[in-house]
């Protein structure tokens, strides 16, 4: 199996190079690559390159995602998370491979409190879902083989995340405030990356698994508890805080104003992939708990 990778020094990308080397042949290539053009914002490029290396199965785990940026930067996220994705999805019927793409919860409104499920009608608040939700549709309406994954709250050991700006907030602040009314689940880029290995080797067997899916850890909590939960990780690993255990306050989300809108519920439903797949996926305080774990060496 040959298999194409994009973006691959992103959080899931990175992720990606490790899960999917013992599939077969990967090309791994990000937007600086050289001898194949890995560059989403050039179409031509990523159409010439799938006519090159003609692999099985393109992994595109690259994306604009500078949520705030995309409201006035609406024509790059749409080239990004849009255009590219329909160039790809053409180019992967014309060759015969599989399409492997990940989406957001951003596609929906927020509103309610229980898990979005896959057919729940969709209703972006802002131009970084409504661009997601394009590139979705795209990839729907060519007809190629494609597995979409919607997932939400990425996180990795690499990089910045969530739980890294708590914990260096912690360390300079006496005080600190975060959002108690979004709820969603941290999911791990290494999760990710292996739960996408086992379907992309799944559904090449399988056709009819073809199709789009919920993907996130198990469980749900804000971003206040979230913060929390790291915090007491790190009193308890002995790392030092200048934050008080009591001195975290929890806010609403109207007190955090951001010039793009976030939803509020950003609960997915992972009965759809479970059930297809038969893969069990851990609770988000797993995956969170062996990245702090790693970044901090005990």
């Amino acid at each position: 199996m040959k298999i194409l990778l994009l973006g691959k020094n992103g959080q899931l990308g990175w992720e990606l190079q490790r899960s999917l080397a013992p599939l077969g042949e990967l090309i791994a290539l990000d937007r600086h690559s050289h001898r194949y053009c890995g560059d989403l914002g050039n179409l031509n490029g990523l159409v010439k390159t799938v006519r090159d290396l003609q692999p099985n199965v393109i992994v595109n785990a690259a994306a604009y995602t500078a949520v705030d940026q995309a409201e006035t930067d609406s024509e790059q996220a749409e080239l990004i998370n849009a255009r590219a994705p329909k160039v790809l999805a053409e180019a992967a019927k014309t060759h015969g491979a599989w399409l492997v793409h990940y989406s957001t919860d951003y596609v929906f409104d927020g509103s309610g409190k229980r898990p979005w499920r896959e057919d729940d009608a969709v209703k972006p608040l802002n131009v970084y879902g409504r661009t997601k939700l394009a590139g979705e549709r795209a990839i729907q309406q060519s007809g190629c083989w494609h597995l979409i994954f919607r997932t939400s709250w990425v996180y990795a050991a690499r990089g910045n995340n969530f739980a890294k700006t708590m914990l260096r907030l912690a360390r300079e602040r006496e005080s600190l405030s975060v959002i108690n009314d979004q709820f969603g689940s941290p999911t791990g880029a290494d999760l990710l990356a292996d739960v996408t290995a086992h379907a992309i080797r799944t559904a090449c067997y399988r056709q009819d698994l073809a199709g789009l899916y919920h993907l996130v850890a198990d469980g749900e909590t804000t971003w206040f508890e979230y913060a929390d939960y790291v915090l007491d990780f790190a009193r308890d690993a002995g790392i030092p805080l200048k934050l008080a255990k009591d001195a975290l306050r929890a806010i609403p989300a109207s007190e955090y104003l951001t010039p793009a809108r976030r939803p509020l519920n950003s609960r997915l439903n992972n009965e759809k992939f479970k059930s297809a797949f038969d893969l069990c996926l851990p609770k988000w305080q797993t995956g969170v708990e062996r990245m702090l774990t790693e970044i901090h060496g005990h």
